[in-house]
């Protein structure tokens, strides 16, 4: 069993910039293709990103690439979102999950383990 612990999210102006956390638990993680997500409200979960087991390739939501980059640190058993440029669009309740063989990495239901998710909120 893997705990998702993420942290980081916040209020933040537009044009601004946050970084989020998700940090696991156990000894497994490198195991672990790791994706984020996001849900506004009123809307269906989104990809955001995603990253392999050795930290690359990535991949982006169309929406989001060239300003978020995501990274991972297996010796701290850590995934971050670095988020630039910020847009009100950008708000959402922000999730990381990790998957151990998916199919296909921008779908939700392919992945084992989910985090409690981060508030991410971008003020015009």
């Amino acid at each position: 069993q893997v705990q998702l612990v993420e942290s980081g999210g916040g209020l933040v102006q537009a044009g601004g910039s946050l970084r989020l956390s998700c940090a696991a638990s156990g000894r497994t993680f490198t195991r672990y293709y790791m994706g984020w997500f996001r849900q506004a409200p009123g809307k269906e979960r989104e990809f955001v990103a995603a990253i392999l087991r050795t930290g690359s390739p990535t991949y982006y939501a169309d929406s989001v690439k060239g300003r978020f980059t995501v990274s991972r640190d297996n010796a701290k058993n850590t995934g971050y979102l670095q988020m630039n440029s910020l847009k009100p669009d950008d708000t959402a309740v922000y999730y990381c999950a990790l998957a151990l063989n998916p199919t296909r990495l921008r779908l939700g239901t392919d992945y084992n383990y989910w985090g409690q998710g981060t508030q991410v909120t971008v003020s015009s």
